[in-house]
């Protein structure tokens, strides 16, 4: 894999993602055909999707000086994919989320296949339940394909500890925004807790610190790619929760304004609710939380999000972390001069981007 392109680095990713489902079938044929379902719902979870975790992953290795031509790291770097996938089902399921991708999600595909089965019991039931093994079996992956992407066995053991990091901090970061959600504490310095490790840590510190460690980058070389990698992941989390808000459903493959529905205490409404007036909190409360609301009531609070100043404070601030991460490749002791060229243009299609 010598292209330096960090787009290049997609197909080689989904090949490997292929030929492990092909592996995994051949596996589980015994099991005859009620399996079936579960096989292809976890293909259709990585039919898709901006990988962008494998390809921080490859560049963290090539920036380490790891050896372009290894297959190895490709699988390893395509193993995130399946953790990526399980939380997404598992989130989806948290949310309540009927679609992912313009499709629906997982648990309500399999609520789906009850009702046309005509099987007995609760259809939404077995379709969490569905959806919660197939979350599980998709992180259970990820540990698989890693463990037998062929690279060294002292590699692995290296890079092991960050990718245990990268699943634990994951899940803690779930939890919080679980949690804040619940409380309804709308605090800014709350909503950057989540964000960071939620998703900055969890989709391009870690992946970067995995494919370093894989190549055996120094503690100096993880450090810079922490200053790198911190600030662009903030700033993809801010994007996406502006994209969550203000984007087109057509392209996101998600209704807009679901965020508002569930009440996810993101940083553009925590800074709503800063900046809000009397009248604007009483929409805010009136409104974000309540699932039932329409088309109308989330215009109604996207006028508020931009009349308060919001949007443009959160656009500013993605501008500023943007700045920030990619002025640390400067002076960052990367191992290949195109690792440096690489992780610029993928932080850019990190945060700007419209799905």
């Amino acid at each position: 894999m010598s292209d330096a392109s960090p787009l290049a680095v997609r197909g080689a990713i989904q090949d490997a993602l292929d030929s492990f489902v092909t592996d995994q079938r051949t596996r589980l044929a015994e099991l005859g055909p009620r399996v079936l379902p579960l096989l292809a719902a976890a293909e259709q979870c990585v039919a898709d999707g901006k990988r962008l975790r494998a390809g921080y992953c490859y560049w963290g290795w090539r920036a380490a000086g790891g050896d372009p031509s290894q297959p190895g790291i490709v699988r390893a770097a395509a193993a995130l994919e399946w953790l990526q996938s399980s939380a997404l089902v598992h989130d989806d399921i948290m949310d309540a989320s009927d679609v992912r991708r313009g499709r629906r999600s997982m648990h309500r595909a399999f609520e789906q296949q009850h009702r046309d089965a005509a099987w007995r019991g609760d259809p939404a039931r077995y379709g969490i339940g569905a959806g919660i093994l197939l979350g599980d079996l998709l992180l259970s992956w990820s540990e698989e394909m890693f463990a037998a992407s062929g690279l060294p066995p002292d590699c692995l053991a290296r890079a092991a500890p960050y990718l245990h990091a990268c699943k634990t901090e994951v899940v803690a970061g779930q939890f919080l925004d679980l949690t804040s959600s619940a409380a309804g504490d709308g605090s800014v310095a709350v909503a950057m807790q989540i964000v960071r490790y939620k998703a900055a840590k969890y989709t391009v510190e870690r992946p970067l610190h995995l494919g370093a460690a894989l190549a055996g980058g120094s503690p100096m070389l993880l450090e810079a790619l922490s200053g790198y990698g911190v600030p662009v992941g903030e700033a993809f989390q801010l994007r996406d929760d502006i994209l969550g808000v203000f984007g087109d459903a057509a392209v996101t493959g998600k209704p807009a304004g679901d965020d508002l529905r569930e009440g996810k205490r993101t940083v553009l409404l925590a800074s709503a609710y800063t900046n809000a007036d009397a009248d604007q909190r009483a929409v805010l409360d009136t409104y974000v939380g309540d699932p039932q609301i329409d088309a109308e009531a989330v215009a109604t609070l996207r006028d508020v999000m931009v009349c308060t100043g919001a949007l443009a404070e959160v656009e500013e601030q993605i501008e500023r972390l943007h700045a920030s991460g990619t002025s640390m490749l400067d002076e960052a002791p990367l191992a290949d001069c195109e690792a440096r060229e690489a992780l610029r243009t993928l932080a850019g299609l990190s945060i700007r981007r419209e799905r």
